[in-house]
C-alpha cells in the first residue's frame, strides 16, 4: 500500500446522499477476483448512456475533472452490500481520498484495508470544496488531520491505529510481518508433539 501523509491533488464534486455500492461498481463487473481493471466500470450506470458511451454531463466525464484523485460527496457513501469491489474501483479509477458525511461501517473499513482515506466531514465543509474550481488542488493532511484550501482549514478525526497503517503505507499483512520476531518467539514456546 502506498502511504498517505500530505497529499494535494484536484477534485470531484459528486455531493449524492446514499450512493451505495452497486451504484459504484454494479453487479454485472463483480466477476473479476483482482483488486484492478474496475476504474473503467465504476458508477458505470451513470457515466455511460448506454454500453461504453460516456454521458458528456457526469462530472467523471468532464475534461476538466480527469486526473482528479479527491472525491467530495454527500451522506452515507458506500452504503449497501459490502462488496470489496467498490472501494477496488474507486482506486483503481485514480482517487486516493474521499470526503463524505459519513460512511457504512464496511465499505469504511474496506476503504482503510486497501488504502483509501476515508474521511468525514460537515456539509458546510464539503460544499466549500465542491465548489472549489478544478484546477486547482486540495491538500489532505493526514498527519495534522487537516484538510487545506485557500485560507481554510478543516480538521478531521480519525482512529489512531488506521492512521498509523495509512501514514505507514501498511496493509494487515504487513503488520503481521512487522511482528515476525515476536511471533516466532512465541512459537518457540510451542510443544512439539510429534
Amino acid at each position: 500500500m502506498d502511504a498517505i501523509k500530505i497529499f494535494s491533488a484536484r477534485s470531484v464534486p459528486l455531493m449524492n446522499d446514499n450512493i451505495d455500492t452497486d451504484q459504484i461498481i454494479p453487479k454485472q463487473f463483480l466477476k473479476n477476483i483482482l483488486k484492478t481493471g474496475f476504474g473503467k466500470d465504476l458508477l458505470y450506470d451513470w457515466r455511460y448512456l448506454k454500453p461504453n458511451v460516456p454521458n458528456p454531463d457526469f462530472v467523471l466525464n468532464k475534461p476538466e475533472r480527469q486526473g482528479a484523485q479527491i472525491l467530495v460527496t454527500g451522506e452515507n457513501f458506500g452504503c449497501g452490500s459490502s462488496r470489496e469491489h467498490a472501494v477496488w474501483a474507486l482506486k483503481d479509477y485514480g482517487f486516493k481520498v474521499i470526503i463524505a458525511g459519513g460512511y457504512s461501517d464496511i465499505f469504511y473499513m474496506n476503504s482503510t484495508k486497501n488504502g483509501v482515506l476515508a474521511i468525514k466531514l460537515p456539509k458546510d465543509q464539503r460544499e466549500y470544496l465542491a465548489n472549489v474550481p478544478p484546477e486547482q488542488k486540495i491538500t489532505v493532511n493526514l498527519i495534522d488531520q487537516k484538510v487545506q484550501i485557500n485560507d481554510k482549514e478543516f480538521f478531521f478525526d480519525i482512529d489512531e491505529r488506521i492512521k498509523y497503517k495509512l501514514v505507514n503505507g501498511l496493509d494487515d499483512i504487513a503488520i503481521t510481518m512487522n511482528m515476525m520476531d515476536e511471533i516466532k518467539e512465541y512459537e518457540s514456546h510451542i510443544p512439539d508433539f510429534n
